[in-house]
Parts: C-alpha cells; sequence; structure tokens
C-alpha cells in the first residue's frame, strides 16, 4: 500500500487489536526511521514495515537519474504525450530534482539497515525473496513475512527463511499474480509447514472466517483499509472506491511495470492504448514519475492521473470509516460466524 499505509493507519489497526504494517518502498531510509518513530508515538503495541524486493534488481541503491539513461527514447516520447495530452506540466525530466534518490524498488540494503536498528518486530517482504535479509532480521528476534502468488514461490520463500507465507490471489490490489484466492491457499497449506496468511479479496468478517476454516492464521487486507479515515489518500480516491464494484479495478503494468491491480484512470487507458507496452521495473516507475512528477502516485491527488490501487473486493466498499471499525467488525463478524459454524459428520 505505500505511503497509503502512514503512521496513522499503521498505528489504528495496531491499537485495534491488528497488525498494522508501514508501507515503505518509496521511501528514503531517513523517511522510514520518521515514520517508524511516528508510529511509535501512536502505539506501543506491534507493527511491521514493508518494502518490496523485486526479483533480479540489485538492492544497493540505483539512482533515478542513472536508470533513467536507460530509458528508451520512445518510450519518454510516448509518455511526454501521454503527459501533454492530460494537460499535465512536465517536472523537468533529468533535471528534476528528485534524481538524485533512489529508484523504486532498488533501496532495499539501506531501507532494511534503518528498520533493524530501529528494532521492528515484524518484517514483510513483497515481489521477491526476503532471502538476503532473512538472516538478519532472525538475529535481531524479528518476524519475516513474505508475500507471494503463487505454490512454487511459497515454497521457495520458506526454503530461504521465511517464517509466514501470506498467500495472495489474484483479487488482490496492488501488484499482483494470477492465481485465485480460493485455489491458490488450500495449495500453499499444503505445501509449506510455516503459518500461512491469506490476502486477495478478503475485506469482512467472512472472508476472515473462511480463511481460518481453511487452516490459515490469519488474513492480509488492504482493499478496505484504503476507504478509512486514516488511510494517506486524497478524497476523490476514497470516494472513487466507495462508488466502485467488484469488476472496476483493472491490471495494469503503467505505474511499476509490474501487474498492478488499481482502479483505470487516463493514464493507465493511455498506454494501454499505446503502441509500446511498459518498461519493466525499475525503469517503468522511473518514467512515470519523471514524467509527471508527484501525481505520478498516491502521493499526489490529482483525479485521473494519480494511482488509486483496489482490489476486487472493492465493491464490499460501501463507507469510509475509522480503521479501528473495519478492525473490530471483521473480528465481531468473523467470531459469530465461527461460533455457529458446524462443520459436517465425519
Amino acid at each position: 500500500m505505500g505511503p497509503i499505509a502512514g503512521p496513522e493507519l499503521v498505528a489504528a489497526v495496531s491499537n485495534a487489536g491488528g497488525l498494522g504494517v508501514l508501507g515503505c518502498t518509496s521511501m528514503s531510509p531517513e523517511q522510514v526511521r520518521t515514520v517508524i518513530h511516528r508510529t511509535r508515538e501512536l502505539t506501543d503495541r506491534p507493527f511491521g514495515v514493508d518494502l518490496i524486493l523485486p526479483a533480479l534488481i540489485e538492492q544497493d541503491g540505483t539512482k533515478i537519474s542513472d536508470v533513467a539513461e536507460r530509458i528508451p527514447i520512445e518510450h519518454r516520447e510516448t509518455a511526454a504525450r501521454i503527459a501533454t495530452e492530460l494537460g499535465v506540466e512536465q517536472p523537468g525530466g533529468s533535471d528534476n530534482r528528485e534524481t538524485g534518490r533512489n529508484a523504486l524498488g532498488t533501496d532495499a540494503e539501506a531501507q532494511v539497515q534503518v528498520i533493524l536498528e530501529e528494532g521492528v518486530p515484524v518484517f514483510v517482504g513483497a515481489l521477491g525473496s526476503p532471502g538476503f535479509v532473512v538472516d538478519r532480521f532472525h538475529e535481531a528476534g524479528a518476524v519475516v513475512m513474505s508475500v507471494v502468488g503463487n505454490t512454487k514461490q511459497a515454497v521457495s520463500v520458506v526454503k530461504d527463511g521465511a517464517d509466514v507465507v501470506i498467500a495472495q490471489g489474484t483479487e488482490g490490489g496492488g501488484h499482483t499474480g494470477h492465481v485465485g484466492t480460493l485455489a491458490l491457499l488450500p495449495q500453499v497449506l499444503d505445501a509449506v509447514e510455516v503459518p500461512v496468511v491469506a490476502a486477495g479479496g478478503i475485506g469482512d468478517g467472512r472472508g476472515l472466517a473462511a480463511a481460518l476454516v481453511m487452516g490459515c492464521e490469519a488474513v492480509w487486507v488492504g482493499t478496505r483499509f484504503l476507504a478509512t479515515e486514516e488511510a494517506g489518500i486524497a478524497g476523490w480516491q476514497k470516494d472513487g472506491l466507495v462508488d466502485a464494484a467488484d469488476q472496476s479495478p483493472v491490471i495494469s503494468r503503467a505505474y511499476t511495470g509490474k501487474r498492478f491491480r488499481l482502479l483505470p484512470n487516463q493514464w493507465t487507458k493511455a498506454w494501454e492504448a499505446a503502441e509500446l507496452d511498459p518498461l519493466p521495473m525499475p525503469l517503468q516507475p522511473v518514467l512515470t514519475e519523471l514524467t509527471l512528477g508527484p501525481w505520478a502516485t498516491d502521493r499526489g491527488g490529482k483525479e485521473g492521473i494519480s494511482m488509486n490501487g483496489a482490489g476486487n473486493i472493492v465493491g464490499l466498499v460501501k463507507d469510509v470509516v475509522p480503521a479501528a471499525e473495519v478492525v473490530r467488525e471483521m473480528i465481531a463478524d468473523a467470531t459469530a460466524r465461527l461460533d455457529g459454524f458446524r462443520p459436517p459428520a465425519a
């Protein structure tokens, strides 16, 4: 969820009895430290930090300016044309002051060091294996969770040392795979011997109860928490979630270069119509940021341009409420359903 899952949302979830997780991939190491400190001001309960760990990408930090040099001219021209058609003022291309930062998904080593120094008890890795950092987190006494989209990935991250597998079906918002949640969960449960957390298409007590009956230990919820008072997105984005239906989200590579489920907008539609395919990560997110500037992601807030991630569960989202209310209602509803559940006789 990136910066959407900031200190206010994370603390609210943890204070209500869940496990809030900060989304820190897009942050500098200094920003990671700042949000960890702020979260600790708001809660004394456990919380985690999430970083994406893209496969085949070095994690020692790659400057945006260096990545920009590798972007083909035809993609630069296409992105600039789309931005002009959308009425977006170009932020300056390679002269943009942001080019000195490290590119999205390339800076995990420095970010991890801060997380370790701050003693965060839970680390969540996505889009790749946490194997290169898992020993350091275990030495620090932290639990390592890993998000996967298929059974092969689940087996792989457990082999690499993950303590918990978060199995996310394709229905989930954000970066997502190809396998549906109901098909994925039993296969992952059969394949690994560590706790499994269900994700993708879960947004109420019914989903929580179903996951527990299936054998999962918990659920990983994203989309429902987007439409909460504490979520770090603009009001129009929350309104879009409330108005959306189950078929509203689409999968696009227009922002990050990887499969990403979100509500479509002018930027995603323009790339779908373009003759060029989006570039792989980290090239596409750099191209997007240098073209759109602060409107590129959830840090912006410009309708039609800013990214608005959402899973298919969005059709269940009917209002914007406090995050604690979401947690309490999910627990209460799941408890009631499980108390009334009677498995069939053997």
